[in-house]
């Protein structure tokens, strides 16, 4: 398995893959959208998830006509979106491990919580 994260894509080489010029990627940084990370010489080096974020960005500008603004902040609640998510299965697996220790049979049937949810209701929320 691959490292998404591994910087692996200098600037030239992205702007290729997504067809857009090198200042168009320096502006979005210049602007807080991507923080592509450097190497020792200060280069721009982007890993596989930079290129799916500058791709969500360039997406959202051409396609849906956002400006820059609008995407700063849809950025931002997707970030918010996907930590919560990983909250939620973070506490579903907390709930449903101690649910499993309980040891009385007939203290199994009583719940105290205030909304009753199968587990197979629970799915991952998917951002665009």
């Amino acid at each position: 398995m691959t490292d998404k994260g591994k910087p692996l894509y200098m600037i030239g080489v992205v702007a290729d893959m997504l067809k857009v010029h090198p200042q168009t990627l320096r502006m979005y940084e210049k602007k807080g959208l991507i923080r592509p990370s450097r190497s020792e010489g200060r280069t721009r080096m982007y890993s596989a998830d930079d290129v799916d974020e500058v791709a969500r960005i360039i997406r959202l500008a051409r396609d849906l006509g956002v400006n820059l603004a609008g995407i700063e902040i849809i950025l931002k609640m997707r970030r918010r979106m996907l930590d919560m998510q990983i909250q939620i299965e973070d506490l579903t697996r907390y709930v449903q491990s101690e649910m499993g220790e309980i040891r009385d049979p007939a203290a199994r049937g009583r719940s105290e919580a205030l909304v009753r949810a199968a587990s197979t209701q629970l799915k991952p929320v998917d951002v665009f």
